[in-house]
């Protein structure tokens, strides 16, 4: 049987995978796993929170009603942006955190995931063994053994103080982002009850879009998938500069007051690049994938700053920033997680650090990133392959050889199989574009037809 949990916990098409009858049997089976887990002792206490979409409210439902029924008192957060269930795990000292959300995907999906204690997502063994509890029911509490269920939207707040508090204490300002004019882009999604608050006790001018969430609506051509809005937005306004999250907002991209895209690698190394300046990044390292562009690479080494690579996922940053103590992370997509302040990637938090670092150093936010240049990347997804043969093939290891040494230090090339499909991911990054769609698009040829299936 293929594996329920993928690499951001359990997702599918809402009511056809992710069905009210899977969160009922994942919430007995979890809080099995994860309150033995957290060797917590008396009552056991849960967070659970969601996203917009409008399945969100019966899948909901039923993992309270699963958690109450195995016994966890529950504390229903409400709509919240998951790095916010991650903090109030850790602030109210629960035993776990439920987050029902699909991130940036489409409306008709959903998702659910896990934060164990402290608010630190789940490893793999331990997902494996909630899958391997799932319609395992033991004995159940009967009377006062029972959970209860308690509405808790209040805590929406204490997650918009905390980034507040964390801002002011990274700029050393009371009031960090004072004078700056910001267009917040919620795309119909979680953000749409932090963003504008958040900004505001921050000290910002803030000018919302997309913060009327009807269930249907979240990600729907507006958000960090789509970026267009936000640029038109900002230019519209006169606004500074203007920050996007995806339906869950942990994650954030932004644009200048040019409204030219800034993604997450050039938010992470203007954060890192401050850090460094401050004494203040562990081992002057910071954690990104592999899809990380070779313009933070050049940038980062310029300022002496080393990067770890991981795999793609903000679960693989994570776990190699906890193994290691580093204390900046994150990924090209906007993921970025600073170590001091949160467990997981938080794209509220990421977009009041910028903004702080912007109205500190008294520039623009197209002067702060101008030195971590983004190379053209040009991604092709090469279908209906044997991934496993990827890099044993001796024809594609030769012309890979090939293609990196006429490349050079001025580009890069990378092939990664997918994790799900029968497909592989042809990344290449060269000085110019036609290069590197000339250079991707020869090697998406050439792993078709070496990799071709039967």
């Amino acid at each position: 049987m293929a594996r329920l949990f993928g690499t951001d916990g359990v997702r599918g098409i809402a009511n056809v995978d992710v069905t009210p009858e899977l969160a009922l049997d994942l919430a007995i089976a979890a809080t099995g796993v994860l309150v033995e887990a957290s060797q917590s002792e008396g009552r056991h206490r849960v967070v659970i929170g969601r996203d917009t979409r409008i399945s969100g409210q019966f899948l909901s439902h039923a993992m309270a009603a699963g958690l109450a029924g195995a016994g966890a008192d529950v504390l229903d957060v409400g709509v919240i942006p998951t790095p916010g269930v991650a903090h109030i795990v850790a602030a109210t000292d629960s035993d776990f955190g439920v987050v029902i959300s699909a991130s940036h995907n489409p409306m008709p999906d959903n998702g659910i995931k896990f934060f164990a204690k402290g608010g630190h997502k789940v490893d793999d063994a331990v997902e494996e063994e909630i899958e391997e509890r799932l319609g395992k029911v033991g004995e159940r509490p009967t009377g006062e053994d029972v959970g209860t269920i308690t509405p808790r939207p209040d805590l929406v707040q204490a997650y918009i103080t905390h980034v507040v508090d964390a801002v002011k204490t990274f700029s050393g300002s009371a009031s960090p982002l004072a004078g700056l004019k910001i267009v917040a882009d919620c795309a119909h999604g979680s953000a749409s009850t932090v963003a504008e608050g958040a900004l505001r006790e921050a000290g910002a001018d803030v000018v919302v879009i997309n913060a009327a969430p009807t269930g249907l609506n979240i990600n729907d051509g507006v958000g960090s998938t789509h970026i267009e809005g936000l640029a038109s937005a900002v230019i519209k306004n006169g606004a500074d500069l203007g920050v996007a999250f995806d339906g869950d907002a942990d994650r954030c991209l932004a644009v200048d007051h040019l409204g030219a895209l800034v993604d997450g690698d050039q938010l992470m190394g203007l954060i890192a690049l401050k850090m460094k300046a401050e004494n203040a990044l562990y081992r002057d390292t910071i954690v990104a994938t592999v899809m990380s562009n070779l313009g933070l690479h050049r940038a980062m080494r310029q300022a002496g700053i080393d990067i770890v690579e991981t795999a793609v996922g903000d679960r693989y940053v994570l776990e190699a920033m906890r193994e290691a103590g580093y204390s900046l992370g994150g990924e090209q997509s906007g993921h970025i997680i600073l170590s001091e302040y949160t467990t997981t990637g938080d794209g509220l938090l990421t977009a009041v650090i910028a903004g702080s670092i912007v109205v500190a150093s008294g520039n623009n936010l197209r002067d702060e990133v101008a030195s971590i240049e983004r190379l053209p990347q040009v991604l092709v997804n090469v279908p209906n392959v044997d991934k496993s043969r990827v890099f044993t093939d001796a024809v594609l290891e030769g012309a890979l050889a090939d293609i990196r040494a006429s490349l050079g230090s001025g580009g890069r090339v990378l092939l990664r199989p997918s994790g799900t499909e029968p497909l592989v991911r042809v990344m290449v990054e060269a000085a110019t574009k036609d290069r590197a769609e000339e250079v991707a698009g020869a090697l998406a040829a050439l792993v078709a037809s070496r990799l071709a299936l039967a």
